[in-house]
Parts: C-alpha cells; sequence; structure tokens
C-alpha cells in the first residue's frame, strides 16, 4: 500500500459518450472502458480516420479487428483511459444491433479456434516462389524464342498472371498480414511491389 488515495473510477453513459464525436472531441469505447483520442488521434498508427470513425461508439470489434497484438497496443491506451461504462449501461451503444454483434463475436472465435488469422510461412513461400518461377520462365522464353507472335502470346498469359498475383500478394504484405514483425512485411512488401510489379 502506497498511502496514495486510489483513483476515483468516472462513469459515463451512452448518452454522454455519443456527444465526443466531434472533430475536436473524440471519446470511444474498448470493452467498457471510456478513452478520450482527441489528441492522441492525429498520431494514431492506422489514420486518424479509422480511428476517429468509432468516435462516440464501441470500438471493441474495430479494436480487435485491426490490431494484431493487442497487449502491445494496450500500453498506448493506458493513458487515454479516461472512465468506464456505467453499470446500468448495455456493452455496445443502443444504436447497433445486440445480436448482430454476438454472431459476429461467435464467428470470429470460431475462426480464431480454427487459427484462420494465421499466416502460413509456407503458403506465402510458395505463392512468391510460383511468382519468381513465372517471372523467370518469361524471361528466359524472351531469351531463347525471340519476340515472335506465339511467343508474345504466351508470355503475355504468364505475365498477366505472374502480375495478378503479385497485387494480392503484395497487398497481404502492405497490411502486415503476414509476419509478425512490421519491418518483415515493409521489406517483402517493398521486393514484390518495387521489384516484380515495378512501382515507383
Amino acid at each position: 500500500d502506497s498511502g496514495e488515495p486510489a483513483a476515483q473510477i468516472r462513469f459515463y453513459t451512452w448518452e454522454e459518450i455519443q456527444k465526443h464525436n466531434l472533430r475536436t472531441d473524440k471519446w470511444l469505447v474498448i470493452e467498457r472502458k471510456v478513452y478520450n483520442i482527441t489528441k492522441w488521434a492525429k498520431r494514431h498508427p492506422g489514420g486518424h480516420r479509422v480511428i476517429s470513425h468509432c468516435a462516440g461508439e464501441d470500438a471493441t470489434d474495430a479494436f480487435q479487428a485491426f490490431h494484431i497484438n493487442p497487449t502491445l497496443v494496450q500500453k498506448f491506451l493506458k493513458p487515454l483511459l479516461i472512465g468506464e461504462l456505467a453499470p446500468g449501461e448495455p456493452s455496445q451503444d443502443r444504436d447497433k444491433n445486440s445480436q448482430l454483434v454476438e454472431d459476429f463475436r461467435t464467428l470470429r472465435k470460431t475462426a480464431e479456434d480454427m487459427n484462420l488469422f494465421q499466416a502460413s510461412p509456407l503458403f506465402f513461400s510458395c505463392y512468391l516462389g510460383h511468382i519468381i518461377v513465372m517471372e523467370v520462365l518469361a524471361w528466359l522464353m524472351i531469351s531463347y524464342f525471340g519476340t515472335g507472335w506465339i511467343t508474345t502470346l504466351i508470355l503475355a498469359c504468364i505475365l498477366t498472371t505472374s502480375q495478378a498475383q503479385a497485387g494480392w500478394l503484395q497487398h497481404d504484405f502492405g497490411h502486415l498480414s503476414v509476419f509478425k514483425k512490421s519491418s518483415w512485411n515493409h521489406i517483402v512488401h517493398k521486393f514484390v511491389i518495387g521489384h516484380l510489379k515495378g512501382a515507383s
């Protein structure tokens, strides 16, 4: 016991929380805890629009959907905590269909239990490998067969498939969906979009 008085927990109603959905005044709720994100929204790594969209609302499901490591994110939330929902208040605001919210949470739990949110390094390695094989095959075909009509048509099919696949692969890495470390996702994303797709 430190001898200091315990901080008084402040309780809020949904009516009060919903008033804080302005550009200059933003609160949101995550797992019944109320956070003032007004000043912090501009520094949000996912962008201020994403987090501001949840102002004045329950953001529990969005929080769980967009954060790979909620434990890490909790350290950023602590200084923003201003209170909790009043005990008599429902967990989500009254404008939401509670049965629909519960159904989605059950669906998410089922997907988590099936490990559907766990990326397979073998799958993504094979995915990248087959794209590289198609790119090399196209280069070898030009080297050996030249640029005749038949070769060009075959190359068009191979490179179209390769580029389409590379587009989806860079998308997964760009959303930090494959590796647990963001830096690895960024490295592979830049390789695929910069070297294989030729974007600058």
